[in-house]
């Protein structure tokens, strides 16, 4: 059998756990998902864990969707969470499950506990229960209903099931302790009336079972010996143990480990789903969201997510990591991976005086200079041109090398030339167009003379250019903590989101990423990582920037820190 690598604390257990014969030598984890949104990054974590360590102990990963709440619930949660699983590279093979499955076999629980005097169908309210569960630091009080006969709990838990009852007019509890400091130890509810359709058992069910009941059950059902939670799960582990305990089945091993919180956005299902309820984003797979969905349509690769989990490892500590990070693996593979190609998001026309107006040539540009067989394309070249408006000054600032009147730059790829004159809009002061002159000598953009010329600056030919629309994404909320902030300081976070985080232009990319397939994965050079949008095609291209090619809102942030210093 094949042995992990101990590189964190949970492995560091399983692989004791199989040395030992602990489970027989068995190794079953499982991703379970609600249902009520779509997956995020956060996710994306527990998901490269759980299959990764199955995968690494020869053991099995389940996929089970935990629908035990069928007002939230959708088909199409359902979908999108196989969907992104699959697309970040794990398969579940015959092993996908939901708990709705077992409902009838936690029924069967249920009324077990009754019977052993475990559970009671209690009748208090909620907000009267609130009052009774009392704080942490005192004893609760008993509900009226606690030492309710078994037989009557009985009945009236079968009547809860047939319907006879509006919802919240009763609950079923536990009977555990309600002086424990741990309030989840105190008469949790286990079922409640919902008289809801459910997306997987229609309406046979009009009582559900609470995630407290149903998750430790599906777990000890299907044979998990490895349930991997984050730390909000730790407090609820005495309850899992009781109940597994209670029932004398299958005890799993729970290990918990801190989630990811990433910086300048949210991961709160409930906040992520009020912003697309609301409108504040375009959708689930909005590229400004932290979902797997919207990562992908922004051109994210499956693989720079699996390295990024790889990179902030698995430890017990809550904190916050810099998205920067996650851009970094984002950026490291896709500048092994992503072809480059030219294109302008602002362009101002370029006409080269001495290139005779009907003529065109093309010279060879390279792929990716990250992998030799790429090889080389074909970018045409002709008298006018479009190049970044960024890229001309008329009076330029300290250590600016690129195109200024009476300056040289090399045109990537074509030859160098020299600024001689520029016209402007009469009325705004504008730049309109930029005049230059060519070297001859200087085709594929060598100096014959080995002169050193600093700038280079990439072009579009304007005769082959291909009009594009580019939407510049950029950090979803201006602050790193969005959510902590807004409770510190008694705001609504959507306060908190920034104002430019989708900015749109109109440019031209070059002739041979007109027929750029939906999703694939570019290099603008000097503009950064873009992916062809879904919905791009051959009438209308679109393509969302990935990310940056460095850093740029560290070093603006670097810059604004600076000025509010001085």
């Amino acid at each position: 059998m094949q042995r992990a690598k101990a590189k964190d604390f949970i492995r560091q257990i399983v692989a004791e756990d199989v040395r030992r014969g602990v489970f027989g030598g068995r190794v079953v984890t499982r991703f379970p998902p609600e249902p009520n949104g779509y997956l995020h990054i956060g996710h994306a974590k527990a998901i490269h864990l759980n299959f990764s360590i199955a995968r690494e102990f020869d053991g099995r990963c389940h996929l089970r969707m935990d629908d035990t709440n069928p007002v939230t619930e959708e088909p199409e949660f359902i979908e999108a969470i196989k969907r992104d699983v699959k697309w970040l590279g794990y398969d579940w093979g015959k092993h996908f499950y939901h708990a709705s499955d077992y409902f009838e076999q936690m029924y069967r629980f249920a009324e077990e506990l009754i019977t052993k005097g475990k559970a009671y169908v209690c009748e208090l309210p909620p907000e009267v229960w609130k009052e009774y569960r009392g704080v942490p630091e005192k004893p609760g009080r008993e509900s009226p209903f606690r030492n309710r006969p078994p037989a009557e709990s009985l009945d009236l838990f079968r009547r809860m099931r047939a319907g006879e009852f509006p919802d919240g007019a009763m609950v079923l509890r536990a009977k555990i302790d309600m002086s424990s400091p741990n309030l989840h130890m105190r008469d949790p509810v286990l079922y409640r009336i919902l008289h809801a359709e459910h997306p997987h058992t229609g309406k046979k069910w009009c009582i559900y079972p609470t995630y407290d009941f149903a998750h430790c059950l599906e777990d000890s059902i299907e044979g998990i010996t490895h349930s991997l939670c984050t730390l909000e799960f730790e407090v609820h582990r005495p309850v899992y143990d009781w109940i597994l305990d209670q029932l004398g089945i299958h005890h799993p091993k729970q290990i918990e480990f801190a989630r990811l919180n990433l910086s300048y956005t949210v991961m709160s299902k409930r906040l992520l789903t009020r912003l697309v309820n609301e409108g504040k984003v375009n959708g689930w797979d909005d590229p400004r969201l932290p979902t797997l969905a919207g990562l992908r349509r922004r051109g994210v690769p499956p693989e720079a997510i699996r390295n990024f989990c790889d990179m902030i490892g698995v430890t017990r500590v809550d904190s916050l990591t810099d998205v920067a990070l996650l851009e970094h693996a984002i950026r490291d593979y896709l500048n092994r991976h992503a072809p480059r190609a030219m294109a302008v998001i602002n362009p101002l026309r370029l006409v080269i005086e001495n290139y005779p107006e009907k003529d065109e040539e093309t010279f060879q540009a390279v792929n990716n200079p990250e992998d030799p067989s790429a090889g080389t394309r074909p970018v045409p070249f002709c008298r006018e041109l479009f190049i970044e408006r960024d890229d001309f000054r008329i009076e330029p600032p300290p250590k600016y090398h690129r195109l200024a009147p009476g300056r040289e730059v090399r045109l990537r790829y074509a030859c160098l030339v020299t600024c001689t004159g520029f016209d402007r809009d009469p009325e705004t002061g504008e730049v309109t167009t930029v005049y230059c002159r060519y070297d001859p000598r200087s085709r594929g953009g060598s100096a014959p003379d080995g002169r050193k010329v600093k700038g280079t600056i990439h072009w579009v030919s304007a005769r082959h250019a291909v009009p594009a629309v580019f939407k510049l994404y950029d950090r979803l909320f201006t602050v790193a903590d969005p959510a902590d902030r807004a409770k510190e300081e008694g705001r609504d976070i959507t306060e908190f989101l920034n104002p430019h985080s989708l900015r749109v232009a109109r440019g031209f990319v070059e002739p041979s990423l007109s027929s750029a397939a939906p999703l694939s994965r570019w290099q603008f050079e000097r503009l950064g990582y873009f992916c062809a949008d879904p919905d791009s095609g051959p009438r209308a291209l679109i393509f969302n920037r990935t990310v940056t090619l460095r850093d740029s809102w560290s070093r603006l942030e670097k810059k604004l820190a600076a000025s509010r210093d001085t």
